[in-house]
């Protein structure tokens, strides 16, 4: 028994090679691969320590704590690997030709994982991608769970976990959703019949958008004319959304509203159609004449022509359109489609009841309000007085917008009212878009000089000695506010 367990101390004390002056048997490199292990567990403990009780505490984003831990894991676990082969007594120097002469080998051999390391260092240090940023690369879309100096985790929209190696995040182009803000634009593909009102379906689309809490409001939806199809009309509604994450869903969502929309007007959504042209028709025509005219006569006395039977069609969506409700403003009438177009993109309609208090007095002023139907009453709390009932073509709250100050009245709807809204960062880029518009307020503001008086904007005495008039002031007025220069007469 002895004979044996000293033949198994002779076979785990017996040297198998030799490193420099040193020789190691199976005794030493069992204890150099257990210090090993013990190395990286403690690199690892070590460093989820550090993640936890320090980083977390400093409140630092999540991809930025998961570099700082994997790279704190991998220094530790170097110098740990120095110095158990230190404490072995291996010299580094001894084995440096050895391990170049591995190196050129192994290099050939593991040269995609070579690549792989070297490139999960440098998204590592780069950090232009991070855990929890949602980015596409090739197709595939997820969120980085984690990255290793290896391979990165993405986890897909169905959760599933994707290994992805590093080396695809170098070499091919990736969009990293999630990379300067979390803000990207997303845009839903929509076909009508040819004949389609543009107007019509933009104010269709844009209240689709609007009622879709996901979408932002600034930057604004927009509608695009993308293309002339074979059997429609292509448009293309983009919107701006903070969630890139589910941008699927909101798509979904938008789609369910613009289909409502669409059918609440009753805009069309056409098939794939051919059109079939007949030849010879007067021919056709007239054969079928002789083959039927005894049928049709006793058709018409008995039932009266095809033609009385017909009933009128219903008119869609009736005339209560934005465009035709902004073509009754005195302002819009003359307006062109495309001017149209553009108030309606910067603009929404809003419906109240009756009784509703739009605006308050002292409040700060961010909407422009123009009535296109029902009436408003303008109240003034100081005296408690009604000061003025405006109605349809009549705006209110562009006094207190175009200057800057807060509102001087209170508004409060009398009927159901329709207004058209803008608010102030439309209202700047549609008055610098369109100076025609911006002159008609201009000119309708400085008719209001008594205001202008009462609220200490204006000073009569001041005109007089630089020799303006109100409208010139109104335009140095908007120029300085919203940078539309308008003209000097």
């Amino acid at each position: 028994m002895d004979d044996s367990i000293d033949r198994i101390q002779q076979i785990f004390t017996m040297p198998i090679f030799n490193i420099g002056s040193n020789q190691f048997s199976l005794k030493s490199i069992a204890s150099i691969a257990f210090l090993f292990v013990i190395t990286f567990v403690l690199a690892r403990l070590v460093s989820q320590i550090i993640k936890r009780s320090i980083l977390a505490t400093l409140r630092l984003d999540r991809g930025l704590q998961e570099a700082i831990t994997s790279i704190v894991n991998y220094l530790l676990l170097t110098l740990g690997v120095i110095i158990v082969l230190q404490t072995a007594g291996i010299n580094l120097s001894s084995i440096t030709v050895v391990a170049g002469v591995l190196g050129i080998g192994l290099g050939f051999g593991l040269q995609n994982l070579a690549s792989n390391f070297i490139s999960g260092l440098v998204i590592l240090f780069e950090q232009k991608i991070r855990v929890g940023d949602y980015v596409e690369i090739n197709g595939l879309l997820g969120t980085v769970e984690k990255i290793s100096i290896r391979s990165t985790i993405i986890r897909t929209n169905d959760d599933v976990f994707v290994i992805v190696p590093n080396l695809r995040f170098i070499e091919n182009d990736t969009i990293n959703w999630s990379y300067g803000g979390h803000r990207c634009r997303i845009f839903v593909p929509v076909g009508v019949a040819y004949g389609t009102d543009p107007l019509l379906l933009t104010e269709a689309l844009l209240a689709a958008a609007r009622s879709e809490s996901r979408v932002l409001s600034n930057p604004p939806p927009e509608v695009w004319f993308d293309s002339f199809g074979e059997s429609s009309l292509k448009f293309k509604l983009l919107v701006w959304v903070d969630k890139p994450h589910n941008s699927d869903p909101i798509k979904s969502g938008l789609n369910f509203l613009i289909e409502y929309e669409l059918r609440h007007r009753g805009i069309e959504i056409p098939f794939p159609q051919l059109d079939l042209r007949l030849r010879n028709m007067e021919s056709i025509n007239n054969l079928l004449h002789r083959q039927n005219v005894a049928e049709i006569s006793h058709e018409s006395d008995t039932n009266g022509s095809r033609q009385d039977r017909k009933k009128p069609q219903p008119k869609p969506f009736a005339d209560r359109t934005l465009p035709n409700l902004l073509r009754r403003v005195t302002y819009f009438e003359k307006c062109t489609d495309n001017e149209l177009l553009a108030l309606i993109t910067n603009g929404y309609r809003k419906t109240f009841a009756p009784d509703i208090i739009v605006c308050q007095e002292d409040e700060p002023s961010d909407c422009f309000y123009i009535i296109l139907s029902g009436s408003v009453e303008v109240i003034s709390r100081r005296v408690e007085k009604s000061i003025a009932t405006l109605h349809e073509g009549d705006f209110f709250g562009e006094v207190s917008l175009l200057t800057g100050t807060p509102r001087t009245a209170t508004v409060q709807t009398l009927t159901e009212t329709i207004l058209f809204v803008v608010d102030r960062l439309q209202l700047q880029r549609l008055l610098f878009n369109h100076k025609n518009l911006a002159e008609q307020i201009a000119i309708q503001l400085s008719e209001r000089q008594q205001i202008l008086i009462s609220m200490g904007l204006l000073n009569e005495e001041d005109l007089k000695k630089s020799g303006e008039t109100a409208l010139m002031w109104v335009r140095r007025r908007l120029n300085l506010i919203f940078g539309v220069p308008l003209g000097k007469g």
